[in-house]
């Protein structure tokens, strides 16, 4: 694998600094396996609360034997883009300063020829493995957050010695854990968790190869509630044969760090049907309060809600609405609404109904589910689902770019994606699917002449608005008819509404 005589040193593009990648056995014995390794595999996620990874390994020394391999081991190394040295600029696994690997599985083993072997170790995070070994019982009191960093440096839990960057909340309660995983628990205390500075709903409790994240979606937009957050690289697209002007004067190994090597769509925000099923564009939620026997009803609706919350194309107030990832544009030209003259995808809110029980005075306190006044729990819930699924079913992006350690999950980028019909200029940009996006997922692809990184990326507005028209829609002059199937006259009506 790659290592560079001098060091801090980029020859090119997807260089990268690997020295060592020992595997730690269960004597204590320490052996050095980088030449062996094939393809190392590092994945991380705002949806996933553990790193975990893979090696790929070629074995002509019959080591998985002699180190007696059965998935107890650790294993450690350190990856990082040459100039980069920073705690949070490098992949640091290593033991003397950075945070080893759990193996916990060994598969896929086969003899590819005589005297070889060639089998994939598994690994993944201590906390990984701290969460399928202990169990939390106990309650917490206070800010929800406070909760989660006690679980988290508890060492009868994760006990975790990394850093955990986290959002203060808005809103606090006395959580009661009923011998739960430490993952679910948090994972729990998370969908109530209200960020102290926005007005988000549900916080994201994940791990990257920096440390440890929770925070809310609009955390990851914006910085202190209302700046926007700098965005940790930008990308684009240029097909082979078309000269950049953004290459003049630029250094080559800078430039083809910005270059995507392929992208695609993997799912996108304007799969209506999907979105409107979910409750992204409108719900409703049924509130009933155990304690007094009564019930609240509160609506959801997209278009309303959007300018109160931070995106990743604008940090929400006025003007907000018209980079709301669907038009306000009238569809429905049946459907009347008293304000508007006739409807949007956002005007249905019985596409998706919950049920919510809440009661007051569970712990002596008067507050609901969420912490604060039970009125709210309805609204906040609905907000919820909405928000959730504006991210993870809304546009995702998917880029194969040439690898750089400082980037992590939860990271602002920019891409910058040109429209197929202009002049390949770098002025000319996508209107809506340009722009800046969430990373929610990376694979840090290492073999031994090259790292690269698989990115998946989401957005849940447009950088530019699409056009609105409030005209309304000429009422169909269709009438619904009735036929009686046993009227022997084929194709005679039976009647009207």
């Amino acid at each position: 694998m790659a290592n560079n005589t001098v060091q801090d040193h980029i020859e090119f593009a997807g260089d990268y600094d690997c020295k060592h990648i020992f595997i730690h056995d269960h004597t204590g014995a320490i052996t050095d396996i980088k030449n062996m390794v094939d393809e190392l595999n590092i994945y991380e996620s705002i949806y996933k609360n553990a790193l975990t990874g893979s090696v790929v390994i070629t074995d002509a020394q019959n080591l998985i034997a002699k180190l007696e391999i059965h998935g107890t081991e650790r294993i450690s190394f350190v990856v990082k883009t040459p100039g980069k040295s920073g705690n949070r600029d490098i992949i640091n696994a290593s033991a003397e300063s950075g945070h080893p690997f759990h193996i916990y599985k060994i598969t896929d083993r086969v003899q590819t020829a005589p005297g070889t072997l060639r089998y994939i170790l598994h690994f993944g995070s201590r906390e990984f493995m701290r969460n399928i070994r202990t169990k939390v019982s106990q309650a917490y009191d206070g800010r929800l957050d406070r909760a989660v960093y006690a679980m988290f440096l508890d060492e009868n839990y994760l006990d975790s010695k990394k850093t955990l960057t986290f959002e203060p909340c808005g809103n606090s309660d006395k959580i009661t854990i009923p011998n739960m995983r430490p993952f679910d628990a948090i994972n729990m205390i998370a969908k109530k968790a209200l960020p102290e500075k926005s007005n988000g709903v549900g916080y994201y409790f994940y791990e990257t190869t920096k440390g440890y994240h929770f925070r809310s979606w609009e955390n990851m937009c914006v910085s202190q509630g209302s700046n926007k957050r700098p965005t940790k690289q930008e990308f684009y697209y240029a097909p082979i044969n078309i000269k950049d002007d953004t290459t003049i004067d630029e250094d080559k190994v800078e430039y083809d760090y910005r270059l995507v090597d392929s992208y695609e769509f993997i799912n996108n925000f304007h799969d209506t049907a999907a979105n409107t099923a979910l409750g992204t564009y409108g719900n409703k939620v049924i509130s009933y309060n155990f304690f007094d026997k009564s019930f609240v009803e509160n609506e959801y609706n997209y278009h309303t809600q959007f300018p109160l919350t931070k995106h990743t194309d604008n940090t929400g107030g006025r003007g907000s609405l018209q980079k709301s990832a669907v038009s306000e544009s009238n569809v429905d030209e049946n459907i009347i609404n008293q304000r508007r003259g006739s409807s949007r995808v956002s005007d249905y809110p019985e596409s998706r109904i919950s049920l919510h029980p809440t009661t007051q005075f569970t712990h002596n306190t008067p507050e609901g589910s969420f912490g604060i006044d039970v009125l709210e729990d309805g609204r906040k819930l609905g907000q919820e689902i909405s928000q959730r699924n504006q991210v993870m079913n809304g546009t995702t992006l998917k880029l194969t770019v040439k690898g750089q350690s400082y980037i992590e999950a939860g990271d602002v980028i920019e891409f910058k994606m040109r429209p197929i019909d202009e002049k390949e200029t770098a002025e000319n940009e996508d209107p809506q699917f340009s722009g800046r996006y969430i990373i929610t997922k990376v694979r840090h692809k290492i073999n031994p002449t090259r790292y690269d990184m698989i990115l998946e990326c989401a957005k849940d507005s447009v950088k530019t608005g699409y056009t609105r028209s409030y005209k309304k829609i000429e009422k169909n002059k269709n009438i619904a008819t009735l036929r009686d199937a046993y009227i022997e006259e084929q194709g005679e009506p039976y009647g009207s509404l």
